[in-house]
């Protein structure tokens, strides 16, 4: 029987059995509505404002707060609209980068239909924007610039802090980053950064999935994006998944404790994964920053010339190895990735990437195993591809 190997960790990670641990009495005996006055209630009352500390310290936020949602998608699209409604008679041009995900984008076009104007910063070849562009597309009437943190594709480390210096110093603009793929694997720090909203996923760190959050920093003016019982303070309706949220506090101690570690540790085997691959398979074209620093830890994306991404994909799957075509939300739709067509691959290039993420609990053997059976599966598909002309 093949081993298995599961290096997909920027689509989703398994949750840490710790976090588990802590979750379970959540589930079980302590199943009160924290909005409750009783014991029951104050029980889970007080779990979920520990658990609300915890991913605060963990991002560093010292003014406004963290406020729960039921993942990225939402906290995303409550960013994005709530501030645009809020903030509409001052002005409606939004700025954004085409190589955000799909719950950005699609949201960008929405509020397009709703009259907003957005505008789409280019990027280069290794999906970096340029600030000086940036600076030029402000305008008066900028209300919000929303640039994510790491591209959950290509692995591309934006300079946030750089961006949100430019439109703080040039506008009245808010900032907000979608910062989903960066938290567990790199240092995330709310008041380094300077940003007024930043979106959290806690499926991304080893907590469940179905819980996020948004932070918003003091003084920002966003409109609530549900309306009903007036939980979270009033800005986000909805009875709160107690069992989820303590499973997502957990997941941001053990992120405090463990990321340099666990930072180290993707560096590590990232620089692996990339050396093997370029010394045993000829025409295959890493995507992404070549600079390791400026990469997502433990990300890697290659286009392989000669082969269906989605042949690869299922090809390593019969030999117990798991990776992905791109992201995961398009994942079984056969079309050529936007981050790839927006940082200039040919279609049919674009069409033979695959990404590797690997994640806390990938081995040296993991790599090992995918390094040995990887350019046997490519070599097997480039034999039988009209495609390939090597």
């Amino acid at each position: 029987m093949n081993r298995y190997v599961y290096l997909d960790n920027n689509s989703t990670t398994p949750v840490d059995p710790r976090v588990l641990d802590a979750m379970l009495p959540f589930l079980k005996e302590k199943w009160g509505n924290p909005n409750n006055v009783h014991r029951k209630g104050r029980e889970a009352r007080e779990a979920v404002e520990d658990a609300r500390e915890k991913v605060e310290k963990m991002i560093n936020c010292k003014d406004g707060g963290v406020y729960f949602t039921s993942g990225g998608t939402e906290s995303n699209n409550w960013a994005l609209k709530g501030v645009a409604f809020a903030n509409k008679d001052k002005g409606k041009h939004i700025i954004a980068t085409p190589i955000e995900h799909k719950c950005i984008l699609n949201t960008c076009k929405w509020l397009e239909k709703q009259g907003f104007d957005i505008t789409y910063l280019k990027v280069d070849k290794e999906g970096f924007i340029n600030l000086e562009e940036l600076e030029n597309a402000l305008r008066k009437d900028t209300i919000l610039v929303s640039i994510m943190l790491a591209n959950n594709e290509i692995g591309t480390l934006e300079p946030v802090k750089e961006a949100c210096q430019i439109v703080k110093e040039k506008s009245d603009a808010y900032f907000h980053t979608d910062a989903c793929q960066a938290i567990g694997k790199t240092e995330v720090d709310v008041e380094e950064l300077g940003v007024d909203l930043m979106t959290i996923s806690g499926h991304k760190f080893y907590a469940p999935k179905g819980i996020g959050a948004l932070y918003i920093r003091n003084g920002v003016k966003i409109d609530p994006l549900l309306h009903g019982g007036g939980q979270e303070k009033g800005r986000r309706s909805g009875t709160e998944n107690v069992a989820g949220i303590v499973g997502m506090g957990k997941a941001a101690e053990l992120v405090m404790e463990e990321v340099s570690k666990d930072k180290e540790k993707l560096r590590r085997l990232q620089k692996r994964i990339i050396e093997g691959i370029t010394s045993r398979l000829e025409k295959v074209y890493l995507n992404g920053p070549s600079d390791l620093n400026k990469r997502l830890p433990g990300n890697v994306n290659f286009s392989i010339e000669g082969v269906e991404g989605e042949s690869t994909v299922m090809m390593l799957d019969e030999y117990g190895i798991e990776v992905s075509t791109g992201s995961a939300c398009s994942s079984t739709k056969l079309v050529p990735s936007h981050v790839l067509i927006a940082i200039g691959l040919r279609p049919e290039i674009a069409h033979g990437s695959i990404r590797i993420s690997a994640g806390r609990f990938n081995t040296d053997e993991d790599v090992d195993y995918f390094l040995e059976v990887f350019p046997e599966v490519v070599n097997k598909l480039r034999e039988i591809s009209p495609l390939w002309k090597g």
